[in-house]
Parts: structure tokens; sequence; C-alpha cells
């Protein structure tokens, strides 16, 4: 490794996968950011049934990389993922624009045109279930193997990794702000056909960029001699354990590399005693391996569960806070400003400061806390949610006085813009956190795994979400008054909706908060040790 100055520096295999990226997220957020006017005005549902149709799909599309992950790790080059699902994603979207074609075209056949609608949709979240998380290892797998070891004495593997996804966050941002920003203008001014027509071209162009690039990528050498029952191995696994533990009895593994599996359960990923990195793959087949596996994500899934929320409050500015925006005073001259538009201002905000975090804010907490990196990635992730709950606290502000004005004049729309700032804010230090901390806290073989564990934390939000609107009808139904997310936003009551989250939002703080007390991460415990 010639030099330092290679370990602070992308390659142009990065710089490339990072553009590809933020074009995709170009195509996702040109047809997510205003989908829910779509629905209310053209397919004519109610405020709560867009939402929750809204929410129900991108769950669906931020889950599905939890589902394809593992079969992308056990069987397939990320490369062939990414082409394969790249071209559901494009089918999909070339579908969604077909059955917006048809609908303008022929309005009596409504009920078969919103069947297509749900299977375009639904056939963009398969390709994007494979294609975001296998680009994304793809892309941090581009550095030398020396660079892939988990961990090292200098941690400068961490520091590449931190470089990475912070660049990476900034390009998939860069692409969300222009989604956001022309296409919901083209929509609302040029009509919804071409407004979803230009997402699939771009995805078009992605594809083609992405290929053009095959002779400047790294590619990692996969083991052909993988099982080609791996999920069955898993279930086995897990039967067996069940059975030891019914009968009492632990059965200690005869061959060495087993014995190493087995302490890794308990220990660093990469102990110094180690000879090398690939002792970790050293035996896929093992059903101990296999059981490790299960159990990393078992270790996991308290710190992912206290995160639903924060993902939940960021399912409001593609939902409500749009619904809010389009009741409010929204010209300019005789520019009349797109509500979703101002989704715009959350990745504005990340573009803008994101460079501010390493420059101001990392140097300011190193001084405080003495640590090299100024905060570690929990901490990094707690004072994001912090800043979202405010954000909630701030949206629920803004909703009374809306209200208390709605007979007089109009609120203006910028109002809105805190909310929206401070969703950008904690953006950057949850969102990039979380990409952190779960590719980090996952073996080499399971990285894929790691970043679809961090985006699930949004699909499993956008579900929750969805749920906690049923629980409001009904109880509000129940009690016979009227519903907090009436179709008429002036007899809506969203204020009461958002202090709801914010309280469920403090309650999961504090549970984050007594968890990472007694969560020690691979390199606290390897110092330990």
């Amino acid at each position: 490794m010639a030099g330092g100055k290679r370990l602070h520096r992308l390659n142009k295999s990065c710089i490339l996968l990072i553009g590809i990226a933020g074009i995709e997220r170009f195509a996702f957020k040109g047809v997510s950011s205003n989908l829910v006017t779509y629905l209310t005005d053209v397919v004519n549902l109610s405020n709560s049934s867009a939402a929750k149709m809204v929410n129900s799909w991108v769950g669906f599309t931020s889950i599905m990389p939890l589902l394809v992950a593992p079969i992308a790790d056990a069987y397939c080059h990320k490369y062939s993922t990414i082409m394969t699902s790249s071209f559901l994603y494009f089918m999909g979207l070339v579908a969604l624009t077909s059955t917006t074609l048809v609908r303008s075209w022929y309005t009596r056949n409504r009920t078969m045109s919103s069947s297509f609608l749900s299977l375009s949709l639904y056939l963009i979240s398969l390709g994007q279930g494979g294609y975001n998380p296998s680009l994304q290892a793809f892309g941090a797998e581009q550095f030398d193997e020396e660079e892939e070891l988990p961990c090292s004495k200098d941690d400068t593997n961490g520091k590449n990794r931190t470089l990475f996804f912070q660049w990476w966050y900034f390009g998939i941002c860069g692409g969300s702000l222009l989604g956001v920003t022309i296409m919901s203008y083209i929509q609302e001014n040029f009509g919804w056909v071409i407004g979803f027509a230009i997402p699939a071209i771009s995805m078009l162009l992605s594809i083609l960029v992405f290929s053009c690039g095959s002779p400047i990528y790294v590619y990692k050498h996969h083991d052909d001699n993988q099982p080609k029952k791996h999920f069955m191995n898993m279930f086995q696994a897990i039967k067996s354990s069940a059975l030891k533990c019914f009968h009492c009895g632990i059965t200690l593994p005869n061959d060495k590399s087993e014995v190493i599996e087995l302490e890794l359960q308990e220990k660093p990923l990469c102990p110094e005693k180690l000879e090398s990195h690939k002792d970790l793959n050293k035996d896929p087949k093992s059903d101990m391996h296999v059981l490790s596996h299960v159990k990393v994500v078992l270790r996991l899934l308290p710190m992912w569960t206290m995160l639903l929320m924060f993902a939940v409050i960021f399912q409001q500015p593609a939902t409500f806070f749009t619904k809010q925006g389009m009741t409010m005073k929204r010209n300019i001259g005789h520019f009349k400003i797109p509500p979703a538009t101002l989704q715009s201002a959350i990745t504005l905000s990340i573009i803008l400061l994101m460079p501010l975090y390493d420059k101001i804010f990392i140097p300011i907490a190193q001084l405080i806390t003495h640590q090299e990196k100024g905060i570690s990635v929990t901490q990094r992730m707690g004072i994001g949610m912090v800043l979202s709950i405010i954000a909630m606290v701030i949206a629920a502000l803004v909703e009374m006085r809306r209200l208390a004005q709605s007979e007089k004049v109009p609120l203006s729309i910028f109002w809105l813009l805190p909310q929206y700032v401070l969703l950008g804010i904690s953006d950057i230090f949850t969102v990039v956190g979380m990409q952190e901390f779960f590719y980090g806290e996952v073996p080499k073989t399971m990285r894929t795994m790691g970043i679809a564990l961090y985006t699930s934390v949004f699909g499993v939000g956008s579900f929750v979400s969805a749920l906690l609107i049923t629980v409001v009808e009904v109880y509000t139904s129940s009690k016979r008054i009227p519903s907090w997310f009436c179709d008429d936003m002036n007899e809506a009551r969203l204020d009461n909706y958002y202090w709801l989250l914010t309280w469920l939002s403090v309650m999961s703080l504090v549970l984050y908060v007594l968890l990472c007390k007694y969560y020690h991460n691979r390199s606290s415990s390897e110092t330990q040790n």
C-alpha cells in the first residue's frame, strides 16, 4: 500500500458507482415524492388511504432487500445481481408509465387500471430490493483487499468506510434533490405520463453507465464451493440448536474451524491471533457458521427496533407534510410552488451541511470527547433521533397555527421549512450512522445483509406508520369524533398525530440510550480482549 494518501481518497470505480446511485435516487424520488398527490388527485383515493398505500409501498420497497440480500450473498455475484435487478426496476417504471398513459386514454375500467398500478409499483420494489444493497456493498468492495479487513490497528478501514458512506449518501441526496424538485414540477405542469417516463429513461441510462464501467471495477472472488442448500442448512442449524436446548446438552465441535466460529460469536471478528481474515469464511458448510450468522442478526435486532420510530417520522414528508402544503399559500408571484418540492429542503440541507460535519462538528466533538472520530456511531445515530423529535414538535406547533388561521389568511407554505431542514440535519447524523453501523457490525460474508438491515428499518417503519394511521382511524371512529385524517384538511387534526409520534419517539429514544449502555460493538470488544 503506497503511502497514506490512498486511504483518504475514493477511487474511480467508487466515484462512478456513487454517480449511478444518484441517478437511481433521481428515478425513485421522481416517483415516490409526489405519489400521494397522484393517488388523491388522479386515482381519487382519500387522504388516509393514499397515505397508507404510499407507506405500504415504501415499506415493501425498503424491506425487500432483507429478503433478497441472503440470496445475493449466498448464490450470486453482486455484479450480476445489480444487472438483473436493475432490469426489473426499469420494467416496473415502464409499466407505471404505461398504466398512467392507459388511464388517461380510457376512463371507464378504473379497477383494472388500479390493479396494474399496484403491480407496476411492486415490480419497482422487487427490482430495488436487489439493486440498492448490492450496489452499495459492491461500492464498498472497491477498496484493496487489505482495506477490506473488518478491523485493524490504526482503524484505517473504519476511516475509509466512513468516507465512502458519507460521499455515497451525499451522492444519493444530490439525485434525490433533482428528483423531488424537477419531477414534482413536471408532473403538476406537464402531466403524469411524462412525469413517470423521465424516471424510466434515467434508470435505463444508469444501467448503460454501470455496464460501461465494468473494466474498472474491483471484483471480489466468491467461493464456488458455497453450499447449494444454504437456507436448508440454516434451518437445520436452528433446529439442531433448539433440540440441544431441549435436551440440556452441549456438543463441542471437533473441527478447529468450528471452534474459531464458536469463539467469534462473543468476540471481535478479526482478532490479531488469526493469521488471515479469510479464516472468518473458512467453513461455510458448517451449521455453526450458518448459526453464527443468524446470531449476528439477532444481536443487532434490539438496536434495529429502536430506530423504527425515526423511520416512521421520515414517512411524513412524502404524505401528510405534502397534503399540508396543498392547503397553504404557495404562490411566488405567478409561480405556484408544488408542495412536494419542499421535500428538496431535506436533501438540500444535507448537501450544504454535510461538509460542515467533518470540518466543524467533528473537531469540536474531538475536543470534548477526546475520541479520534469525535463521537461513536451509536452517539451519531442518537443525536439524529433527538433532532427528528424536535422536528415533529415544530410540525405539531405549525399545524396548530395553520388550523387557527384556516378561516382567515392562509399560512405561507414556508412555515413548513424548519421541520424539513431539521429532518435533513437529523439525516446527516442518523442515516449515515445507520449505514456505517449495520455494515460494520456484520461479517464480510454478510455485507449485503448489513446494507439490507439498514434499508429494512425504513421498510418496517413504513408499515408501522400505516398501522398507526389505521389504529388512529379505528380509535376516532369508535369515539365518534372527526378523523384526524379528514379529506378536508381544515377539519383534520394532524397536530394530534404529530404529538403522538413525538411521544412515541421520545419513548424509543429513552430505550435506545439504555440499550447503548449495554451494547458493545466489534471494535470495542476487540479492545477489551
